[in-house]
């Protein structure tokens, strides 16, 4: 049976800067899958204030939080959730009833992929960027016991405040830097802009680290992740990323945790 869109639909949606299908088609496979009276709708907006007045005002359920709105949205909420105060970054929002909760569930991704991959806590990484993404990033591998890495930022202010924050070591660029694991936090790679042909990392780099993690999701297979795996290096996806996160944001959304089989249908779903 076809769902049908009524008054009573409860909308959930996303913003970024450069918008992609990959949670549009998860989200609602998964309303259809679970007869769930819900829509889901990916949007762009040149007025951060007045996208988050509409999600208050006019009862948006859930809104995602993608690149580069991540911490521009901080002051739009009511409240912090621990996993999003922690890094002082937001990639969902949850309205009830007007008020509007702000949560982190990159970070939980990027805690369970480390642990499923079973990445060794021991290599010594190099992290690009230092926006949001990057934030739960870091966080994300200091709790796991990662002890040994470089964040890497042009931006100085930011770079050496994320990595003091975190106990990492700063770096304007990879020159100086060796690692075992490379991790893009930055649009590098990302499709529909200018920098999507761009590889966050050297071949050089790459050929001599063991693993590759790019966290952007569109392409799937971003031009780090080709060249890596070109090169016989394991790679971690931003893809991965986004499935984990977007399912605990379907959590958040609708209060139903669908099964693991069902969590992998829609994310293959959503990334064909």
């Amino acid at each position: 049976m076809v769902r049908q869109i009524n008054k009573d639909t409860t909308l959930c949606m996303s913003l970024a800067a450069r918008p992609s299908n990959f949670g549009t088609r998860f989200h609602n496979y998964l309303y259809e899958a679970l007869n769930l009276d819900y829509i889901y709708k990916a949007f762009t907006t040149q007025d951060l204030a007045a996208a988050i007045g509409g999600v208050r005002a006019l009862g948006v359920r859930g809104c995602a939080i993608s690149m580069p709105f991540k911490e521009a949205v901080i002051p739009m909420v009511h409240t912090l959730d621990a996993s999003a105060s922690a890094i002082d970054s937001v990639n969902t929002i949850v309205n009830s009833d007007g008020w509007l909760t702000a949560y982190n569930t990159d970070y939980m991704a990027i805690r369970q992929l480390l642990a499923a991959h079973q990445v060794d806590k021991n290599l010594v990484f190099a992290l690009r960027g230092s926006g949001g993404m990057a934030k739960a990033v870091a966080c994300a591998l200091r709790d796991a016991g990662f002890s040994a890495g470089t964040l890497v930022a042009r931006n100085a202010t930011r770079g050496k405040h994320l990595a003091e924050l975190y106990g990492f070591d700063w770096q304007p660029s990879m020159e100086q830097v060796q690692a075992d694991m490379l991790i893009n936090a930055t649009p590098l790679g990302m499709a529909g802009g200018a920098e999507a042909q761009i590889l966050a990392f050297s071949e050089k780099a790459i050929r001599a680290a063991q693993l590759i993690f790019d966290v952007v999701a569109s392409p799937p297979d971003t031009p780090l992740i080709r060249v890596a795996q070109a090169q016989g290096k394991k790679t971690i996806s931003g893809a991965e990323v986004f499935a984990i996160q977007a399912v605990e944001q379907f959590v958040l959304y609708t209060g139903i945790r669908p099964s693991d089989a069902l969590f992998q249908q829609a994310a293959n779903f959503a990334r064909g």
